[in-house]
């Protein structure tokens, strides 16, 4: 059997999972985060065998001493008996521009890409490549893979990814627009495919990434052939803290009146927009909370969100020449039966979708929500983006499963 640790790296936070993989199962053994990194009092959590434990850990003083942290408890805790059963290690990467359309194996050139593109990700990537130069060094002969966030949609066509900007500026700077939330889309959009009982080559798919942040993909016979955030994960949806597509004339308006540099609106429109701008809350929950206690402002951004869903779907529709199925995923998409009916409330006169409000009421579990007369299946897919890079390991690897 082949253990596989996936990996996200942050910038003072690593997250794993370590998961077993074998031709007939995929088991999760162990998982957990190390946060505050090089900050005061950073903090351990893992989960083993039902118990969660948390702790301070105060001599992690960098991503390095977290991965040996990582790798001493794995011993000592019998979770594996040497290292030598840890078979690859597969890490999130936000960004590789326009490199590759796939995952890659991790070496000195594949290293050298995702830095000469860390200006598309400049909060990402510098941290994704922490994480992988300090596994790479704890595990000298372990296959490391580098799975994309931006890859999935690198299928999209010109019409599709580039801006109506002067053209220089894709020249120069590789300016267009990319996506992300990729490694979900992919796993979600196959996943569908199986529940279907078809080929995803012969499916039109309407992938819903519905969390803090929020996406959507058009996935037409397998391929991404459009998606709604852009050139950084700021655009399309209305999400958490970001206020997703807006007028960029707004950056120049705020500057002019209050004195801000773009740098700093652009700050706000990340981190203190969407939910965040108007209720103070980030937190669906929390602002469907709001919402029942009848705040105007609360009612108001959720439903301009669904309205985005909606907008989005409708226009990836006609672009794709029809839909098969549309999947909803991630922490809001596959637990917020309120956000699925208001959704599919608003396309169901053009599009003929119908769900089952009974079933609708399922939380956090795979299911069809379309009732027969629907034109269009509609399905909940939890994401697992920790499986995704595990098989990606499996597969670009080239490792043999027993």
């Amino acid at each position: 059997m082949s253990k596989i640790m996936s990996v996200n790296a942050g910038s003072s936070s690593l997250k794993f999972q370590l998961l077993e993989m074998t031709k007939k199962e995929e088991r999760v053994i162990t998982e957990g985060i190390f946060e505050k990194i090089g900050q005061e009092d950073p903090i351990f959590t893992i989960k083993f065998n039902g118990n969660k434990e948390t702790k301070i850990v105060n001599e992690v003083k960098n991503h390095a001493d977290a991965v040996q942290m990582l790798l001493d408890n794995l011993i000592s805790r019998n979770i594996v008996k040497n290292l030598n059963e840890i078979k690859g290690v597969g890490h999130r990467i936000l960004h590789c521009g326009e490199k590759y359309s796939d995952s890659v194996i991790m070496n000195d050139e594949s290293i050298a890409v995702v830095e000469s593109v860390c200006d598309l990700g400049p909060l990402h990537n510098p941290a994704n490549l922490i994480g992988i130069k300090a596994f790479m060094k704890a595990l000298p002969n372990v296959v490391n893979v580098g799975v994309f966030d931006t890859s999935f949609h690198l299928t999209m066509p010109e019409e599709a990814y580039m801006y109506a900007m002067p053209y220089e500026w894709y020249d120069k700077y590789k300016l267009r627009k990319y996506g992300f939330h990729g490694t979900s889309h992919k796993y979600v959009s196959h996943e569908a495919a199986k529940m279907l009982g078809k080929p995803i080559e012969e499916l039109r798919l309407i992938t819903c990434h519905i969390g803090n942040g929020a996406s959507l993909a058009a996935v037409k016979y397998g391929k991404v052939v459009d998606t709604s955030m852009g050139l950084t994960p700021l655009d399309g949806l209305v999400m958490g803290t970001r206020s997703g597509r807006i007028d960029p004339a707004v950056v120049q308006y705020i500057s002019n009146h209050e004195g801000k540099s773009a740098d700093e609106i652009v700050t706000i429109l990340n981190k203190k927009s969407g939910f965040y701008g108007f209720t103070g809350h980030s937190d669906a929950r929390e602002v469907r909370a709001l919402e029942a206690e009848g705040d105007h402002k609360a009612k108001l951004i959720l439903a301009m969100q669904e309205k985005s869903i909606a907008d989005y779907i409708g226009q990836y529709f006609v672009y794709m020449g029809g839909c098969d199925a549309i999947i909803f995923t991630a922490g809001i998409g596959e637990k917020s039966p309120e956000m699925r009916t208001h959704v599919c409330a608003r396309i169901k006169e053009a599009l003929g979708v119908e769900i089952d409000e009974e079933k609708n009421l399922i939380k956090g579990e795979q299911l069809e929500l379309s009732t027969p007369n629907s034109k269009i299946k509609v399905l909940v897919v939890p994401t697992n983006e920790e499986l995704m890079i595990a098989r990606d390991v499996i597969r670009v690897g080239k490792l043999e499963l027993e």
